[in-house]
């Protein structure tokens, strides 16, 4: 990070701006970080005809932390998303076909991917609501339908997608979606628009895509009919934890930056690390990240031994906590920054938009906070009654 990719950051933004996508090192640096093994860091398990480290999440969660502090870093190491949930979902799912044609040249770092569930017009933080159909057509699938805010679709990597669809409106509610893999190219796949977040264009893609009778053989079919739903769960675990150990690094950057401009601005007079308000502001954003990471380390250390289903409640957690801490902090050294945090001159400005784009991803805060609720009400109705013990009535007539 330090040798490599941060003293590049700014050519990759000039890159960027100036339509040079991917840009001019990229390449060569991607082969510096494969030859020395640092690739694939994020995937537990392989087999051993995959190339990756197999690292356990508790493993991976410093190094994540460290990547997530340029936004373009985990790239370079093979470990972005959407590209690590999609390798998830093959490595678990894919017939030996699709992992020789999608998966191995994704672990390869030969290709890019995207993942394309959520809709336009319905809330897709529960993934039945969706409406892309995924018909049978003679030989194969005829899927019609719209996507949107679909990560990495506009990557000119990206060589096919992951879509999530009804096969089956009338089975039980979670058995009613598939997923089939759609090469990008087909017939009928149509990118309408790079949607900007809080105006904010990200080259990679947040895409509206629309689906248009496009038609896949049967064996692109990913899993058996039905398993949609279930394959789905199964990708977000591991994605929202990934997207929390970056949020840690990123916000560990902004509490650098706020102290060290806290250092040498001065204001009336006084330097800004001598003002109460500041000197709180930097010890609260130390006490929440210092929370944050450490549930985040727990639910690492969960999945890794009880498995993503048993640490649902603490990646629930971690989903709510962390992008509403990442904020919090960036604005805090936005403010002590004064109008040059929010210029392109610092980070701040893209890495508050990732925090505040980061409570819809994956879920919104409400989705998680919800589900926490009822997981406690539940263990609560298990227990009921036990806590009377505790009451002191009062002994008064």
């Amino acid at each position: 990070m330090d040798s490599y990719i941060v003293p590049r950051n700014m050519q990759w933004r000039k890159d960027v701006e100036s339509g040079i996508f991917p840009v001019s090192f990229m390449t060569d640096i991607k082969a510096l970080a494969k030859s020395e093994g640092l690739w694939n860091l994020f995937l537990p398990g392989l087999k051993d005809d995959e190339p990756g480290t197999g690292l356990s999440n508790l493993d991976y969660a410093p190094l994540a932390e460290v990547m997530g502090r340029i936004s373009w870093a985990s790239e370079v190491f093979n470990c972005s998303a959407p590209d690590t949930g999609n390798m998830e979902l093959l490595h678990m799912f894919a017939s030996a076909k699709q992992r020789e044609d999608w998966l191995v040249p994704l672990l390869d770092g030969d290709i890019r991917s995207a993942f394309a569930m959520s809709e336009p017009d319905v809330p897709s933080s529960d993934a039945t609501n969706i409406q892309t159909s995924i018909s049978k057509d003679g030989n194969g699938y005829r899927i019609s339908g719209r996507k949107w805010f679909i990560t990495n679709a506009a990557h000119p990597d990206c060589k096919f997608l992951i879509v999530m669809g009804k096969t089956d409106p009338d089975a039980p509610r979670h058995r009613q979606q598939s997923m089939v893999l759609v090469p990008i190219d087909t017939p009928g796949v149509e990118i309408k628009r790079n949607i900007p977040i809080l105006n904010h264009h990200i080259p990679e893609g947040h895409c509206e895509i629309l689906f248009r009778n496009v038609k896949v053989p049967a064996d692109n079919l990913l899993g058996g009919e039905g398993d949609g739903f279930m394959m789905a769960q199964a990708r977000l675990g591991p994605g929202r934890i990934h997207h929390c150990m970056r949020s840690i690094g990123q916000a560990e950057l902004a509490l650098e930056l706020m102290c060290d401009r806290a250092h040498e601005r001065k204001t009336f007079g006084t330097y800004l690390n001598d003002r109460a308000n500041v000197a709180d502001w930097v010890a609260q954003s130390r006490i929440e990240i210092e929370q944050a990471r450490l549930l985040v380390l727990k639910a690492a250390w969960m999945i890794d031994n009880v498995g993503a289903k048993a640490a649902q409640k603490e990646i629930a957690m971690i989903k709510a906590l962390v992008p509403s801490m990442l904020c919090r902090v960036t604005d805090r050294a936005m403010q002590t920054f004064g109008a040059m945090g929010m210029s392109p001159d610092t980070p701040l400005g893209d890495i508050y938009t990732w925090g505040r784009a980061l409570r819809f991803a994956d879920g919104p805060d409400e989705v998680h906070l919800r589900a926490i609720s009822n997981m406690e009400f539940k263990a609560s109705k298990e227990r009921f009654g036990e806590s009377a013990k505790y009451l002191t009535p009062s002994t008064s007539g």
